[in-house]
């Protein structure tokens, strides 16, 4: 077995050169800038109308709340912590941040993050039976003013 080395290494000197590694230090890392946040300019709103569906019964019933407020859906508690819509045009989307949680269980919630009204799907409720998602954010008068239309 040694002599095949010897004689690999020999007869094919690139090879044993190949394994010199040589160790050269990379330049200091440049300071980090601040990033100016991309995308729309947005403004909170007071509250949020949810949609809410039951799979099992089939009702889909409506429910607006207030930034900080909470709602029973079944053993969900649905809390809304903040509702945005882009500033330049309010009736094009809205953007929620909801945290629901298991009313008889302790832990982390079924759900928290940005729900967005235009695409529900892209960071829904993963429920067995109840399905919620954005509509539009509300002003504080009450009514709607971005998000889908105010019809079922």
């Amino acid at each position: 077995m040694r002599r095949l080395l010897v004689l690999v290494t020999c007869a094919f000197p690139a090879l044993a050169a190949a394994q010199a590694i040589e160790i050269v230090p990379l330049d200091p890392m440049p300071e980090m800038q601040p990033v100016e946040p991309q995308g729309p300019e947005v403004t909170t709103g007071s509250g949020a109308v949810l949609r809410v569906l039951d799979r099992v019964s089939g009702e889909v019933r409506d429910v607006e709340l207030k930034n900080g407020d909470s709602v029973a859906v079944g053993p969900l508690d649905v809390t809304l912590a903040e509702c945005r819509y882009p500033t330049a045009d309010p009736s094009s989307d809205a953007y929620a941040y909801l945290t629901i949680r298991q009313r008889d269980a302790a832990g982390p919630p079924v759900f928290a993050g940005w729900m967005i009204a235009s695409s529900p799907a892209l960071n829904a409720l993963d429920h067995i039976r109840y399905d919620v998602w954005v509509l539009r954010c509300a002003n504080t008068a009450g009514a709607g003013v971005s998000g889908a239309p105010k019809s079922p």
